[in-house]
């Protein structure tokens, strides 16, 4: 079922990413080793969404990387090792359940774990920012576990 989640959520994203022009903070092309494939003319943060994945997600309340979790990690450590010049900021979100303030901490404690991992990878702490949104920037809306599956997530973006 999770798989399913992901899979639709990178089909939004990309559709969404095709749908953009290249104008203002468009393409940034995809720096780093070897060359891009038919990757040319998307942003850096086009690239890793399409390549790689730019998000997981967290169980309830929990902020250990999950299994699943992993895989993505390792894939975007390799991404960003071959790109040295690209800095990133892991962002924190919750889903709807629980104080601000706690979502807040635990948004932060998902960013961490996100960055702490892919420096454990090997990607230089310097190149990475976490923030916590906590349950504020939800990306699905409603009050069922479907959405809250869908919030409870750290996002790379690339700055």
């Amino acid at each position: 079922m999770r798989r399913i989640f992901v899979t639709i959520a990178a089909l939004v994203l990309l559709t969404a990413c095709e749908t953009q022009t290249g104008g203002a903070g468009g393409s940034r092309g995809a720096g780093g080793a070897g060359g891009s494939g038919g990757y040319s003319g998307m942003s850096s943060q086009q690239e890793l969404v399409a390549k790689v994945g730019d998000r997981i997600f967290f169980d309830i309340n929990r902020h250990k990387i999950r299994a699943d979790a992993q895989k993505i990690l390792q894939a975007q450590a390799n991404w960003l090792k071959q790109r040295s010049s690209l800095s990133i900021t892991i962002e924190g979100h919750c889903d709807e359940r629980g104080t601000r303030e706690y979502n807040l901490a635990l948004g932060e404690r998902r960013a961490n774990a996100v960055k702490d991992y892919l420096v454990a990878l090997g990607v230089s702490a310097s190149r990475i920012t976490t923030i916590s949104y906590g349950e504020e920037r939800p990306v699905a809306l409603g009050h069922n576990d479907a959405a809250w599956t869908q919030n409870r997530r750290g996002v790379t973006k690339v700055n």
